[in-house]
């Protein structure tokens, strides 16, 4: 099961001796034009006026949902602000292309535990407000899907019980062979 979604970065200037600017996730939105695969496109929005930030909108990706991935979604849906999880790159220089964008998303997911793999593997992944329309997609397949693990019952040793605990052995040290004999 999936769904076509555009993705928004924004590149804010900053005044910093360290870096000129940051690229960030801001938004996703449903991309009702999409009828199919799609190469990824981008595009710039036009600018606010009190804003001097530029956004891009990435067109061509898909939000796929997979039933190994269910508890990751469930964990999403039910947290008090669900997300949606952009992992995203800089492009090499030799990549970009003229008044292009100098960073692109790569994949999306709602998944808590696929955006925990994709941090652990060291890659860029920010969380962006999980669309209420996308919440509504994908909360049946959620609920089909998703089967907690059964609670099982821990037993704890209890040292106050009569039995007396368990006896240690002791070895006595190794015998070391003397050739002499003495």
């Amino acid at each position: 099961m999936s769904i076509a979604l555009a993705i928004i970065l924004q590149r804010t200037p900053l005044a910093s001796r360290w870096a000129a600017e940051r690229w960030e996730p801001v938004a996703v939105e449903v991309d009702r034009a999409a009828n199919g695969p799609a190469a990824i496109a981008y595009r710039l929005l036009p600018a606010e006026a009190a804003n001097p930030a530029q956004r891009w909108r990435f067109t061509g990706y898909r939000l796929e949902l997979h039933r190994s991935e269910a508890e990751g979604y469930h964990l999403n849906l039910t947290a008090p602000e669900p997300k949606v999880f952009i992992m995203w790159r800089m492009l090499e220089p030799e990549a970009k292309e003229e008044g292009g964008p100098a960073a692109r998303p790569e994949l999306a997911t709602v998944s808590y535990n696929e955006a925990a793999r994709m941090l652990d593997g060291g890659e860029q992944v920010d969380a962006v407000p999980l669309p209420p329309v996308i919440a509504a997609w994908m909360a049946p397949d959620v609920a089909e899907h998703y089967k907690p693990e059964p609670k099982r019952k821990v037993r704890r040793r209890d040292p106050l019980r009569d039995e007396p605990p368990p006896a240690h052995t002791v070895h006595a040290p190794p015998k070391i062979h003397d050739p002499t004999g003495e």
